[in-house]
């Protein structure tokens, strides 16, 4: 599946961090990208479209996205969906946890185009 038919989701509490992420995914080719303000915000995204790919923050209010890769992870038709966790904190017992939470892949901010293009390349199922 090439990028550019991939329906990306991106979760930031932060609408200028949304904005970079969706800056850089168009640069990698992505076309169809879906936004939402927290994790609960993007449950009702996830409910109502079929998305390929999830870029989410860790820390916003309302749902975590920690509590958000739990919901995925749970729920059957999203369970297998890759799952790169955007953190400002490389805290190991987060990076634990997550990783026990079966993330896909996690990046620290700030990070750069190339450092985003190299870590969904991991979890991305290649052409």
């Amino acid at each position: 599946m090439a990028y550019k038919d991939m329906k990306v989701l991106v979760v930031d509490d932060f609408a200028t961090m949304r904005r970079i992420v969706k800056n850089i995914l168009r640069e990698l080719d992505f076309k169809e990208i879906y936004e939402a303000e927290n994790g609960a915000a993007a449950v009702k995204v996830l409910e109502s479209q079929d998305v390929d790919l999830i870029v989410s923050d860790w820390n916003m209010p309302k749902m975590t996205g920690l509590e958000l890769l739990k919901w995925v992870r749970a729920n059957d038709k999203t369970k297998d969906l890759p799952f790169l966790m955007v953190t400002a904190e490389a805290q190991k017992e987060n990076v634990v946890e997550a990783v026990k939470a079966k993330v896909s892949n996690y990046i620290v901010k700030p990070f750069t185009a190339a450092v985003l293009a190299e870590k969904l390349e991991k979890i991305l199922p290649q052409n």
